[in-house]
């Protein structure tokens, strides 16, 4: 099994389980080689099962127990001061599967800069009414703070970035910590990213638990209150002036936009040519609106092509920002789109307006519709995945993309889009700090197309991107 990536180590908080201890370590050092274990103030057998321990640890002994939410920051301390840029932290009862670490540290290498949270698969599990009502709790006040949707907030199998941790400070010092770690991270707009994991709950008669219900869950709701003041003060204006910016700003220049795509759609009633006329109008509304993105949130590098030899573009789909930059790179672009898109309030009448072709129709249809725009030298943007990425992971290809370039005999130009994704995700509506780019890859030409299996050139392109995006 390989180990994970030198820069990780492990973080396991102790107090009082003994039992389990032993077994968890063993099974974590199959995949992290640097192991800190926060010894809080055990006075069980904790520190024998340490000196038994037939592999190296780093070892922080507090001489009574503190709180976990203090034996995370002394263990952060630790990894710092040893040189490790990322910690996995994972609880010492055998709750936390040490073999879902490969998953959450795969996603963390794509973004490193974002803390990874691990969402348990709580259905069918033997948990008490009393900590599913917590955790539902938790999650909802973590939306009112922080206007992001999380799906398990309690859960204490993370990926932290050390680096974002920096001037992160704990009101609290026990567990209830690792929420308010989470509600400071996103008022600092670092990247919060849930992955699904599995866990283990033993039998009731055999679990060790620390939650004390009455003072526990009076010492949440405290920090809730202090939290949720703050959030209007400070948390939530921080967070997200960044999207009513440019949400005011979309709306100043989209709203204007729609009233223009009315007239010009009963213009194309009337059989007057106004198509060209219109994608360029469309083409700089993107292009102005990417311009005027606030700073730390600009598309660094923007291709403009003004060939106008028809081909069919792809390109990986991360967010809604991609369609604004894939309409700026060329004017006489349609996009693949689905039927809600066209009967959408909003942007619909932007959509039909511009011959938007609908995937739902079915491929002879389509391929139909597609003739004329094609003669008239448009091309047709269709991104493979068929849906934006959920967690910035690159999905498969659909090979309907080469199966249209081949019977259009068109070639096919690949964009790459990158750190999307960490301006505007799927999960969150902000845009947060990122450098985005826009790199058009080698055209297949249309003999390269023609020649190959659809199927098996999606296949190739989306190891491609893989490779590209792994490298960027």
């Amino acid at each position: 099994m390989p180990k994970c990536p030198s820069h990780i180590c492990a973080l396991i908080p102790t107090y009082n389980n003994a039992g389990t201890l032993a077994d968890v370590l063993r099974r974590t050092y199959h995949f992290v080689e640097g192991i800190i274990v926060v010894n809080d103030g055990s006075t069980d057998g904790t520190q024998q099962v340490l000196q038994d321990a037939d592999m190296p640890l780093h070892v922080v002994q507090l001489p009574v127990n503190r709180g976990k939410g203090y034996a995370l920051r002394e263990g952060f301390r630790k990894a710092k001061r040893l040189g490790f840029t990322h910690v996995i932290t994972l609880d010492s009862d055998g709750q936390h599967l040490p073999e879902q670490i490969p998953a959450l540290t795969d996603l963390s290498l794509m973004h490193p800069k974002a803390i990874i949270v691990g969402s348990r698969t709580l259905a069918g599990k033997d948990i008490n009414a009393g900590s599913l009502f917590a955790n539902k709790f938790s999650n909802f006040w973590f939306t009112v703070q922080t206007g992001l949707r999380l799906p398990d907030t309690q859960s204490g199998m993370r990926v932290y970035p050390l680096e974002a941790l920096h001037g992160l400070n704990f009101i609290t010092a026990r567990y209830e910590a690792e929420l308010e770690l989470l509600v400071w991270a996103a008022w600092a707009n670092v990247k919060i990213m849930p992955c699904p994991i599995d866990v283990f709950y033993p039998p009731q008669e055999e679990r060790v638990s620390h939650f004390k219900p009455a003072k526990d869950f009076t010492r949440i709701s405290l920090l809730n209150t202090v939290l949720c003041l703050l959030a209007l003060i400070y948390g939530l204006p921080r967070r997200y002036w960044r999207s009513i910016y440019f949400g005011i700003l979309v709306l100043l220049v989209v709203v204007p936009f729609v009233i223009v795509s009315i007239v010009y759609d009963v213009l194309k009633g009337l059989s007057i040519p106004v198509r060209d006329n219109y994608h360029r109008l469309f083409s700089n509304i993107c292009r102005l609106l990417i311009a005027l993105m606030p700073p730390g949130s600009r598309v660094k590098r923007l291709p403009k092509i003004t060939d106008t030899t028809p081909a069919v573009y792809i390109a990986n789909h991360n967010s809604l920002l991609d369609t604004l930059a894939m309409m700026s790179v060329n004017p006489k672009v349609v996009i693949l789109s689905r039927r809600w898109v066209c009967n959408h309030p909003l942007f619909g009448i932007i959509a039909r307006t511009a011959d938007f072709p609908s995937a739902d129709e079915g491929v002879d249809v389509l391929l139909d519709e597609l003739k004329p725009l094609i003669e008239d030298g448009y091309s047709l943007l269709i991104f493979p995945e068929g849906s934006r990425s959920r967690d910035g992971r690159l999905a498969s290809f659909h090979a309907g993309a080469f199966y249209i370039a081949q019977k259009l005999k068109l070639p096919v130009q690949p964009f790459l889009l990158h750190n999307f994704y960490e301006a505007l995700s799927h999960n969150e509506f902000r845009l947060g700090k990122a450098k985005m780019t826009v790199d058009m890859m080698p055209l297949l030409s249309q003999q390269d197309v023609g020649l190959a299996n659809y199927r098996q050139l999606a296949i190739k392109m989306h190891n491609e991107y893989l490779k590209l995006l792994k490298s960027c």
